[in-house]
């Protein structure tokens, strides 16, 4: 049998403390859930006695019905002038309406003293009868040993103390915490293996991420023993945030062969990893291990001619284990493999025998040094291989344009500026002039795009196309005022999104090649459909 470790998420309690993050009771009722159906054995879902978004999210769970994970209510040792039974942290852990707690403790005789101000006998005791108080109430209990590296560090025995004062209490779990995530794996590994041999329960690890060392540390403690690991979802947390479960959980199950999710499960890392980015309302960041959008990307030409032939070469998984996906990049460091790779995924018909691949070649090589980008911008990307094919016009009818018109002018009476744009466009030898307002120019030019486009292109669903997203980088800013930019825009319509490029020394040209690309985008995409249909 496969040893087996159990996940403990403390996304929703130690994850929420970010920078950036906040989540409200409806949204950490929705993690809950999908952290529930991805597998995790625990989800901490906050602090009870802290404040009332919590107490009402207990509130809520009530109602919720979890299939495989537990919900831990965390809180504090009682304090140190009351009874644990008159302690209202821990009388607020029994009503929260669960059946497993975590309560954290001083393991630092420094923090002992300069904290609490108090003895290291009676530290011992909060532990002993906090502990104590809570099992005679619920079923588990697991005890957070804060500080601990670093209080061992300073006096051994005295953490190995603490230790045992909430094994004697009946803790079901000894956690053992890397607070200030400074601990280097040789000092943990050290220092592991002489406290295991001092305690008689299982032992977890908590680790933080200061030094870069948290999903290190986690493994580390993994295989000398620990049974239960604390972690959050994209490694979420106060400062540098905790130990990274996205690179933990498969780690342990395809790298360790340590059982801890299932093999469904893990297909679905990548998207509970999406999934709680969208309702932090964070960005995906796309370096991430596992799950990020560049894990599994290839650029250089030699790594993808090699991962064509065998993805071992340059992956060290198969990415849809975890849920995702193998993506080619196109840029000025391509071959011809790069090309021929994102022709095929994108569904173009392309071989290294074609003869407009080494146009394809030259001009994506040529637009990179004048500063685009495809690599966010795969719409322009398969717009520009398919203008190189002759057939491209003939097939699809696209529009030809013409030239465009912007102004802007404050007026007095109003407090913002306001923009209008004049476009002309010409379809199959008509000539359709129009003028639109914006709340900005590139408003005003996509209003006056619509509004005239429709009429030649019914059906093909622009009224359903959104911009998502509108980013401008200077790419020379040495030329101040005089710089050329990159602009790139996310468009989507509901069922899919696509990148489109532009670049230009105006910003409004830039804009309007990137905001063109846009919409023959999404009428090539509604074309294709129509061919596929026919």
């Amino acid at each position: 049998m496969k040893p087996r470790v159990q996940i403990y998420d403390t996304t929703l309690r130690d994850g929420s403390q970010a920078e950036d993050l906040n989540f409200s009771v409806e949204d950490k009722v929705r993690v809950c859930r999908k952290l529930d159906e991805f597998g995790v054995h625990y989800i901490e879902g906050g602090w009870p006695g802290s404040n009332p978004r919590d107490v009402e999210f207990f509130r809520e769970m009530r109602r919720v019905k979890l299939k495989k994970a537990k919900l831990v209510a965390f809180g504090a040792t009682r304090r140190a002038k009351l009874k644990a039974s008159e302690d209202p942290n821990l009388r607020s852990l029994v009503a929260s309406g669960v059946s497993v707690s975590t309560i954290f403790g001083k393991t630092w005789d420094f923090h002992v003293q300069k904290a609490l101000r108090i003895s290291l006998d009676e530290n011992l005791d909060l532990i002993r009868d906090s502990v104590a108080f809570l099992k005679r109430h619920m079923d588990e209990v697991m005890y957070d040993a804060e500080h601990f590296f670093d209080g061992y560090k300073a006096n051994p025995e005295y953490a190995v103390k603490t230790l045992l004062a909430a094994q004697d209490g009946g803790a079901d779990c000894l956690v053992l915490c890397d607070t200030n995530g400074g601990t280097l794996t040789q000092d943990l590994e050290m220092i592991i293996s002489q406290v295991k041999r001092r305690i008689e329960i299982p032992f977890g690890i908590h680790s933080h991420n200061d030094a870069e060392m948290a999903v290190a540390n986690s493994l580390t403690a993994i295989r000398l023993g620990a049974t239960q690991v604390h972690g959050t979802i994209n490694g979420y947390g106060e400062r540098c945030g905790n130990a990274n479960l996205c690179a933990i959980i498969p780690s342990l199950k395809l790298k360790m062969g340590i059982d801890c999710v299932s093999e469904a499960g893990l297909r679905k890392l990548r998207e509970v990893s999406r999934y709680v980015d969208e309702l932090a309302n964070l960005p995906h960041r796309k370096w991430q291990a596992y799950v990020g959008d560049s894990a599994f990307a290839h650029k250089g030409g030699v790594h993808v001619d090699a991962v064509v032939k065998n993805p071992l070469t340059y992956e060290h998984i198969t990415p849809e284990q975890v849920g995702n996906r193998r993506r080619i990049l196109v840029s000025d460091l391509a071959g011809k493999s790069n090309i021929v790779q994102k022709a095929s995924e994108l569904g173009i018909g392309l071989t290294k025998d074609s003869p407009e691949l080494q146009e394809i070649l030259k001009r994506v090589k040529q637009l990179e040094n004048e500063g685009f980008e495809f690599e966010g911008a795969e719409g322009s990307l398969e717009l520009l291989m398919l203008r190189a094919r002759h057939s491209y016009e003939s097939v699809f009818n696209m529009f030809d344009r013409i030239d465009y018109r912007v102004l802007t002018e404050k007026r007095k009476v109003d407090p913002h500026p306001v923009s209008e744009a004049t476009v002309t466009v010409e379809y199959k030898g008509t000539v359709e002039h129009t003028a639109a307002w914006g709340n900005g120019p590139v408003n005003a030019l996509d209003k006056a795009l619509r509004k005239v486009l429709p009429k030649y292109f019914p059906g093909r669903g622009l009224e359903s196309m959104r911009l998502l997203d509108y980013k401008v980088r200077v790419l020379t800013a040495a030329e101040g005022t005089a710089a050329r930019v990159r602009v790139l825009i996310e468009s989507g319509d509901g069922s899919a999104k696509w990148g489109t490029v532009g670049v230009s020394e105006n910003v409004i040209e830039a804009s309007w090649q990137a905001l063109v690309d846009s919409i023959e985008y999404k009428l090539l995409r509604t074309a294709k459909k129509k061919i596929r249909k026919g």
